[in-house]
């Protein structure tokens, strides 16, 4: 919480710096509402011996302990920010239950102190609710994991897994750690992690992570991170830190506030000062000490950050990893999106859908000469060659150029594998140029100098691309393709999800370039892999990466990450940070609106000591629960499934 407010729990973890054991689930196991109702009964009791009139002694006594009661909850913590320094809202409650001490209002300043442990505890159970959302990734990973040691099956403690055991997870059983999957294959529940709604299939070689629940097989999988540094516990840990990152509104509730409590404190010590001197010195004293508890910003304070952590905590169950109230606002001011290309809009699943050859070259040889090059590339097209191809070859002294393709010998004979440009297409320009218009990739295949043949690899849109980019545009949002692949393969795949603009041929540093131009005309969100398009995401406003699950780099470089594999949890993120933004400036413009009204109305005594206090914690609840509604969210429909079909351009051609 900000420092200018004081009136909440700031700092998640204790005195020694270690986290808090235990969050309160329930509003009793709040210290602070317990010390209220304490308080709550002891004013009851007072006011009953008053109506009844009790002796006056008792009354007294019962007041002075439910101001004590009360008051315990902000004044330690005031004092302890004073040594420091900083002044809060805590300091004008201490000084003006002092003051109404002082004036005999003993009373008063016990109901002041009542309400004002009622506004402690309430935050403090908003907040600990919230990020409870987020912790509660945590509680995913079972309590027990089977491990295979030995050839005995052995249960151990989670936190007892090395790097390289091999676990058993039977049927029903969640992921202790992260891992690969060895031997079996099922069907993996994910829901609670990523938000996607649908089981994914994994097999042998499969990479899954902690808290993911198996289907109906037995799985052996190597274990890849310790419980400690597990996929989870990292997310948790990334947002648990970046938490402390503010976004404008936040700030602006900050600059505000920090400058408004030692203004407020002048200007009430300027009214007791001059209305003493021409008036009734009582009387304007208890008016300053009123108009200090009513322009105190505690409202204003923390009506940014209850709504922050709300939000956050709700978009970790949609599968949207937020860093901080800076990423969060910023989502909610995106009006233009720029897309990567492969593995964003695409499924990352390229696959050869033809083979073109020259005059009295064989198919077989051009896809021998294409796999034996491909087999020392990690481009992404090298799988889908090598998939298409029965046997491989490697060949010898195989080199990269950066941006252009790949060259290599095969019984000392050149060869080279490359984009169209690099490699004239000579009597393929035809077939090339069909290749593209239909939304493939295509590259050339060189043998001695003379190109024998084109390989078309096409990587399909995910099926739930055009409507997540229909509804971008239901949203505002203007959208834009970035990506490294040819224009009328990039502009062909674009047709087809329905975005107008396509940025094509793009080296890394271009994309972030064109994210820079974006940005000129509206605020700009980078959505891509988080490898490649790292320059992009830095650059953008807001960098977004998709498939965060054991992606170091798309959680680093990135300000939000999508945990699954499903775009359609772009639209959503946005939405609902937009629905979290509009409530952040709801609550900031009530706090704002509540301390000019209360000001004149507590300077003209129309207002008492009692019913400031009253109206201000009233307030500070309505703000709490306004920004707690930013945790509502919805679950995501059945993702569409991926039906694999050729072109319509490509139908009938040789594969």
């Amino acid at each position: 919480m900000s420092d200018a407010c004081g009136c909440g729990h700031d700092e998640p973890t204790g005195e020694n710096g270690e986290a808090e054991e235990r969050e309160p689930e329930k509003l009793w196991e709040v210290s602070e509402l317990r010390a209220a109702a304490v308080a709550g009964v002891l004013l009851v009791a007072a006011l009953i011996v008053g109506w009844t009139g009790g002796p006056h002694p008792v009354e007294l006594g019962l007041e002075i302990a439910a101001l004590a009661v009360g008051a315990y909850t902000f004044i330690p913590p005031t004092l302890k920010r004073l040594a420091k320094g900083k002044i809060g809202v805590g300091t004008l409650m201490t000084i003006a239950a002092i003051g109404a001490v002082i004036l005999g209002e003993v009373g008063e300043a016990a109901m002041l102190a009542f309400l004002f442990s009622i506004s402690e505890g309430l935050e403090e159970y908003a907040v600990a609710r919230t990020r409870r959302g987020l912790r509660a990734l945590l509680n995913l990973v079972p309590d027990r994991a089977t491990v295979l040691r030995g050839g005995t099956e052995t249960v151990i403690a989670p936190a007892e897994l090395r790097v390289g055991d091999r676990m058993l997870v039977r049927s029903g059983e969640r992921l202790a750690t992260d891992g690969v999957i060895t031997d079996g294959r099922s069907a993996l529940d994910v829901s609670a992690i990523t938000g996607e709604s649908v089981p994914v299939e994994a097999g042998p070689g499969a990479e899954v992570f902690a808290g993911a629940i198996n289907g109906t097989g037995v799985l052996e999988v190597e274990v890849t991170t310790t419980a400690e540094d597990n996929s989870l516990a990292r997310i948790v840990r990334i947002v648990e830190a970046e938490q402390a990152r503010k976004g404008e509104a936040q700030r602006l509730a900050d600059k505000i506030a920090k400058p408004l409590v030692p203004g407020i404190m002048v200007a009430a010590a300027a009214i007791a000062v001059i209305g003493a001197v021409f008036g009734d010195p009582v009387v304007w004293i208890e008016r300053a000490l009123v108009v200090l508890v009513a322009a105190s910003p505690c409202a204003l304070a923390i009506s940014v950050p209850v709504t922050v952590v709300a939000a956050i905590g709700a978009a970790s169950k949609l599968g949207v990893l937020v860093k901080g109230g800076a990423a969060l606002e910023a989502m909610g001011k995106v009006r233009q999106v720029a897309l990567d290309k492969t593995g964003t809009l695409t499924a990352n699943n390229p696959a050869v859908v033809e083979i073109a050859t020259a005059d009295g070259v064989d198919r077989d040889r051009v896809l021998a000469v294409a796999a034996a090059l491909e087999s020392r590339s990690e481009h992404p097209l090298a799988r889908a060659i090598l998939a298409a191809a029965d046997t491989v070859t490697p060949a010898g002294d195989v080199e990269a150029v950066t941006g252009a393709g790949l060259t290599g010998l095969i019984d000392g004979r050149p060869v080279r594998l490359g984009r169209p440009g690099w490699i004239e297409a000579g009597p393929l320009a035809g077939v090339v140029e069909r290749m593209q218009h239909a939304g493939a990739t295509a590259v050339l295949i060189e043998d001695e100098s003379r190109v024998i043949g084109a390989i078309a690899v096409r990587d399909e849109l995910r099926p739930e691309a055009r409507e997540v980019i229909a509804r971008l545009h239901a949203g505002g949002a203007r959208v834009s393709m970035l990506t490294g692949d040819n224009t009328r393969t990039a502009e062909a795949l674009a047709a087809e999800a329905g975005i107008d603009t396509v940025h094509a041929d793009l080296r890394p540093e271009d994309k972030a370039r064109i994210v820079t131009e974006l940005r000129q005309g509206r605020f700009t969100a980078m959505v891509g892999d988080g490898v490649n398009d790292a320059p992009a995401l830095a650059t953008a406003d807001l960098g977004i990466a998709m498939g965060a699950m054991g992606t170091d780099v798309a959680i680093e470089t990135a300000d939000v990450a999508l945990m699954g594999e499903d775009l359609r949890h772009l639209p959503r993120a946005l939405d609902h940070a937009r629905r979290a933004r509009s409530i952040m400036l709801q609550n900031v413009g009530l706090s704002l609106a509540l301390i000019t009204i209360l000001i004149p109305l507590a300077l003209f005594g129309v207002l008492g000591l009692a019913a400031v206090v009253l109206v201000h914690e009233l307030a500070e609840i309505v703000v709490i629960a306004n920004g707690v509604r930013a945790g509502r969210t919805k679950p995501l429909s059945p993702a569409p499934t991926l039906a694999v079909k050729a072109s319509p351009a490509l139908a009938g051609s040789p594969s």
